[in-house]
């Protein structure tokens, strides 16, 4: 591996003040951060990359390579929480093992815009189209996750006349407010084209680090909060965590070489498969699978695998993609 890639990721602003997060808690200093401000920043990240990703669509024609990465897209998102559920399954009840495939079926944009800003600094960009995949992976595992549910109920005689409401659970994963936010702006940005980027690029892309380091320092309180949490979730958890992800990774990294993407978008493809949800997939298991322990689900994403990817994985998945490109 890059060691100096790695030792760059790591002093990089934006995972320097993850750790300056984490510190908060640690050092039980009062420093806070409100749940408005921290809403805010979330959705200016969406809001972010999703109109950048429609303005790279508008520049970059549609060719055959863009549609097989978006099937892999959609194929990862439902292949992931039915094969993660079963292993889940092997130690914990039906409604966490779903609500945990679930989150592993999902994305994180905070990973993705992350792998973002490290691709950034090395040169390198992502095209439009692999925001498009983020946007189409984050809402099938919501809707899987929830079947799996009712599948294990009725296996075992709970609740069998229980009924999956299609209706609250669809509008749910596909008109959450990080859904539309993303896909509202990438249509945005798609229609506005090269004036409305040149329109918006200084809230867009100018201030977009600043504000993401302000962000990974909130969820470095966060992931430290749900760090006292770990003892609850087992080494059972924590191995089956990190064994998913890197299964993750190898399919992923198997699709990139079958599709032949560009080192950007394989780099954002393989992060996009490694991430686990802890914001949009943890909000609809509170209220489709509510028998879900929160602290499981919230724990393993936010405090397993969010900082390995953030800290470790994305260098070193960078530098396997280089690898075998030749490029390394």
């Amino acid at each position: 591996m890059d060691f100096h890639a790695a030792l760059n990721n790591i002093l990089n602003p934006p995972v320097l003040f993850f750790f300056l997060g984490m510190g908060v808690v640690f050092f039980k200093s009062d420093l806070r951060i409100t749940e408005g401000v921290s809403k805010f920043l979330s959705l200016y990240l969406l809001f972010s990359i999703g109109f950048k990703g429609g303005h790279e669509l508008f520049k970059s024609p549609f060719a055959e390579e863009h549609l097989l990465t978006l099937i892999a897209c959609m194929f990862m998102a439902c292949f992931v929480p039915i094969y993660s559920y079963f292993i889940f399954k092997a130690k914990l009840d039906h409604a966490n093992s779903a609500a945990l495939a679930g989150s592993f079926g999902s994305i994180s944009a905070v990973t993705f815009v992350t792998a973002g800003a490290f691709l950034h600094s090395y040169g390198y960009e992502y095209q439009g189209f692999i925001v498009a995949g983020m946007a189409l992976m984050e809402s099938p595992a919501i809707v899987l996750a929830v079947i799996l549910d009712r599948l294990g109920k009725k296996k075992n005689h709970e609740n069998i006349n229980e009924k999956i409401h299609w209706k609250q659970l669809l509008h749910e994963a596909f008109f959450s407010s990080s859904v539309y936010i993303l896909i509202g702006a990438l249509i945005v940005g798609y229609l506005s084209g090269e004036s409305g980027w040149n329109t918006t690029k200084p809230f867009t892309e100018d201030i977009f680090k600043g504000l993401l380091t302000f962000f990974l320092l909130d969820k470095g309180i966060d992931a430290a909060r749900q760090m006292r949490e770990l003892k609850k979730v087992g080494f059972f958890l924590v191995g089956s965590a990190i064994a998913i992800m890197v299964i993750n990774v190898v399919i992923a990294i198997l699709l990139t070489k079958i599709i032949q993407m560009p080192i950007g978008d394989a780099l954002m493809f393989v992060v996009l498969c490694a991430s686990a949800s802890y914001i949009a997939v943890p909000a609809a298991m509170k209220e489709s699978i509510p028998e879900a322990n929160p602290s499981i689900y919230l724990t393993v994403a936010l405090s397993i695998v969010f900082p390995i990817n953030i800290i470790i994985g994305i260098p070193l998945y960078f530098y396997i993609l280089k690898v075998i490109s030749g490029v390394a």
